[in-house]
């Protein structure tokens, strides 16, 4: 089987074809054609075509004709074209719009011809070697990030599943929040464009929710573990979760430009806070607690209100749903409320859908 390369040689005039030939058939597979028609079947029919020398005023179909088939199939950048005619330099303008590599002029010195053809050849194979090296680069950084993400996410939801196994609880709370958060989002990204919110700007808010209750690792076992409700006093002391948080995250990076870390922050501390000022530690007032705070707020609470706690009722999506709704678990913002009206059904089927495959009992 010959593997070398081809060149396919397109001229109506067989002496050319054969002058041609002759200065190639040392290193290459000569292909030919003696029409436009012959040369687009040649070029259909054979992989591994390194240049085509194409002239252009030919029987049943030109070399433009070529050159417009060609074209639509995006193989001028793949295949180098030298036009070889004795066409008028107007003609040659035209061609050199195809994106074609060359134009030589009949009469034509074979030697020359040669050696412009070696060195386009020489060119196109390294763009091409280029972009294949380019294209397994993109590559292996995209699966260094997967793998990247994919530790950063194991690291994440194992530190915040510290918080829930100390809590005695199964750690789903924190899975709940995320599906919640990342429902939430996309309803406000669809509905509220004014957010600006973006697929990785969702994505990283959604990551960084599981983390908005790491600072309960600093809070006492007589009030993280207290069967009954807390005293004020317990309450205050459970407030702080919200800044210990901060100060665990603060402890960890150094670089607080980053975003991931502001929505860490932003989550960790604000996510108690209310849309009239009712909140904690802050007391924040409607825009001033950010979205990606204000989300995960609502998801939590409505969380903490279909699980099971040692100081609550169980109770059901649709007296969950009501009572957020109805205020009666702190003022949201109107913008969070729509988006969460919006996500009623989801949240009901994510909630069903975890009882269902629930096999802690």
């Amino acid at each position: 089987m010959d593997d070398r390369q081809k060149i396919l040689i397109v001229d109506d005039e067989e002496v050319n074809r054969a002058i041609l030939e002759c200065q190639f058939q040392d290193d290459y597979e000569i292909l030919q054609a003696s029409n436009g028609q012959d040369a687009i079947e040649q070029i259909e029919n054979n992989d591994n075509l390194v240049l085509i020398m194409l002239d252009i005023v030919m029987p049943l179909l030109d070399g433009f004709g070529v050159l417009d088939y060609m074209q639509g199939r995006n193989l001028i950048e793949q295949i180098p074209v030298i036009l070889i005619t004795s066409e008028t330099v107007r003609n040659s303008e035209t061609a050199y719009e195809y994106g074609i590599a060359d134009v030589i002029h009949k009469p034509f010195y074979p030697d020359i011809v040669k050696r412009r053809a070696e060195n386009i050849i020489e060119l196109y194979q390294n763009k091409h070697n280029m972009e294949i090296r380019l294209k397994e680069q993109e590559e292996e950084l995209r699966a260094q990030q997967m793998r990247l993400q994919k530790n950063n996410d194991f690291m994440i939801d194992a530190l915040s599943s510290v918080v829930e196994f100390r809590s005695m609880e199964t750690g789903e709370h924190i899975r709940r929040i995320k599906y919640f958060t990342r429902i939430l989002l996309k309803y406000l990204e669809k509905y509220f464009p004014k957010y600006g919110l973006t697929k990785t700007q969702i994505d990283e808010i959604a990551r960084a929710s599981a983390l908005h209750d790491i600072g309960k690792v600093g809070i006492p076992d007589a009030i993280l573990l207290k069967p009954a409700r807390l005293t004020p006093e317990e309450f205050e002391i459970m407030k702080t979760h919200t800044t210990i948080g901060c100060e665990i995250l603060d402890s960890f990076q150094k670089d607080q430009s980053d975003e991931f870390y502001r929505y860490c922050y932003e989550i960790c501390r604000w996510h108690h806070e209310r849309w009239d000022g009712k909140g904690y530690p802050d007391h924040l007032v409607g825009d001033q607690i950010p979205i990606s705070a204000q989300i995960v707020a609502i998801a939590d609470v409505y969380d903490a209100l279909v699980s099971e706690r040692v100081y609550k009722e169980v109770y059901g999506n649709s007296i969950a749903y009501k009572m957020i709704m109805d205020g009666e678990c702190g003022q949201f913002s109107p913008d969070v409320l729509e988006c969460f009206e919006l996500a009623k059904e989801d949240f009901f089927n994510i909630v069903e859908v975890i009882k269902m495959f629930s096999f802690t009992e």
